[in-house]
């Protein structure tokens, strides 16, 4: 099983913190042989040395353990995930782009190339000039300028949506979220039906991907007043603070 915190720790190093409160400062500290250490707040080691940070104890850094470091992994993922898909929406834009101002030039492309693969397509049996490759071809070339303006201005939109959700995610902002979860939803309809006339494995993954996300956006950020909202989510990561859980065992005993 991994550990979350310790493995954070040994490539972003310790949290250590001094708590003014002097009965919470004991229960966080030590003295050894080789001097004194404080406990990380992250992964709960003994850290020889100063505290990084000294201050009330209210003022401590709410550090994000355990599980909360595992789910921020997956938040990342999915940022990525969506950097991705704006690379490949933009890369189709520009190939939309250079279509629309060679149209002529790609018109003549197939009338000069179709006819030179028709003597190999009939060694196979294949009539190419009836084909649905040079159909569409075909009704690519003759696509009205108009409405390729439209898919060029379409797939930057898309882009630049997922480039905001994948820097939302990848930073931990709440609009990021929702962000990440409504512009999601929005497109599973269209998947759906895309599946409904046409499946294939990569559609059935990315699908699989966009709904798994939306749910577990939605339940473990706890979006849109599930679990109790934003309220609850924020006293979850309080409660995860290893301070945090010092200080209530301190009052308990105390």
């Amino acid at each position: 099983m991994i550990d979350w915190s310790l493995r954070h720790c040994s490539r972003n190093g310790h949290v250590t913190y001094r708590p003014d409160e002097s009965d919470l400062a004991r229960s966080l500290s030590a003295t050894t042989d080789l001097g004194e250490v404080w406990r990380c707040l992250r992964c709960g080691d003994f850290v020889l040395g100063e505290p990084l940070e000294s201050g009330p104890a209210d003022a401590a850094p709410n550090v994000p353990r355990g599980r909360v470091l595992r789910d921020r992994l997956l938040i990342r993922f999915l940022a990525v995930e969506r950097a991705a898909r704006a690379l490949m929406l933009l890369v189709g834009a520009y190939l939309v782009w250079r279509l629309k101002n060679n149209q002529a030039r790609f018109a003549d492309w197939i009338d000069t190339e179709i006819p030179l693969l028709k003597p190999a397509a009939d060694t196979i049996g294949w009539n190419i000039d009836n084909s649905w490759l040079a159909r569409t071809l075909r009704e690519v070339a003759s696509l009205n300028p108009g409405l390729l303006t439209l898919v060029i201005a379409g797939l930057i939109v898309y882009a630049l949506i997922q480039l905001a959700e994948g820097y939302g995610l990848w930073h931990e902002k709440r609009w990021g979220e929702y962000l990440a979860v409504i512009a999601t939803s929005a497109f599973i309809p269209i998947e759906i039906w895309e599946l409904a006339h046409h499946v294939t494995i990569l559609k059935i993954a990315l699908f699989l991907i966009n709904v798994a996300a939306v749910v577990w956006l939605i339940w473990s950020k706890r979006l849109f007043g599930a679990r109790g909202g934003y309220a609850a989510f924020e006293a979850e990561h309080a409660s995860e603070s290893l301070l945090t859980v010092t200080r209530s065992a301190t009052a308990e005993s105390s």
